[in-house]
């Protein structure tokens, strides 16, 4: 059994926190394997570290690493990523909109990819957030070809290695995209499943909002800059 670094990136997250916490804590400890919970702490102007801090006491394996002002859900990632020390990241966010046991449908699929992503089917959002969601996954799909299923799904495992070797630097919420586009292009295996998706049971929904639909669309371009510039600079080869 491989370890695993659990990474929660959470804003303004106090009335949900403790049970993704608990909830990852406990999936991970029935698989039986090595892990820890890093807990990203983005800028909240609440008790989201307060309450991860209490935690700690009966969840020892928990750690938070704090953010002194909001910088994006990407940075987020970035940061609890570099925090992680063991073999396997699993992503998934603060919400409680997922069930954390369904960590064991993605762990045998690295049996045979690289990279595990899940898929909400169906999405229990607002249809303005079902909308945002169709949207960005047809943008994304149209700019580099078919990526995933459902892109932002935050429910992923893979190699910490990987993401060392893909060198992902978005600091919004084009880290997926970057991620998953970076893998098939470098030629990494994709699997997908589906997962189930709860309602937001606590807290506010910050995706939609008009400015991180502004800047998560600037780095959606500027990536499709990069790779064809990427693409452009890349030797030719030679065919006999």
């Amino acid at each position: 059994m491989p370890s695993i670094s659990a990474v929660i990136p959470a804003f303004n997250e106090e009335a949900a926190i403790a049970g993704t916490v608990t909830g990852v804590a406990r999936a991970l400890a029935d698989l039986g394997a090595d892990f820890e919970v890093v807990v990203v702490d983005d800028g909240s102007r609440d008790n989201t570290a307060a309450v991860v801090h209490g935690l700690r006491e009966q969840l020892p394996m928990v750690r938070l690493v704090s953010h002194s002002v909001n910088r994006g859900y990407g940075a987020a990632l970035g940061t609890g990523f570099a925090a992680a020390a063991n073999d396997l990241l699993f992503l998934t966010d603060g919400d409680t909109q997922f069930d954390p046991r369904e960590v064991a449908r993605l762990l045998p699929l690295l049996d045979h990819a690289d990279l595990a992503i899940g898929y909400r089917k169906p999405r229990a959002d607002p249809w303005q957030r079902r909308f945002f969601g169709w949207g960005w996954n047809t943008i994304i799909n149209a700019l580099f070809g078919y990526t995933a299923r459902d892109v932002d799904c935050a429910f992923k495992l893979f190699p910490r290695a990987l993401l060392a070797e893909l060198n992902v630097t978005s600091t919004a919420h084009t880290f997926s995209p970057e991620l998953i586009v970076k893998a098939r292009r470098a030629g990494y295996r994709v699997a997908e499943v589906r997962v189930t998706h709860l309602p937001r049971a606590a807290g506010v929904a910050k995706g939609s909002r008009p400015d991180a639909i502004v800047r998560s669309l600037y780095q959606l371009l500027h990536l499709r800059l990069t790779l064809a510039q990427e693409r452009k600079r890349a030797p030719v080869r030679n065919t006999p």
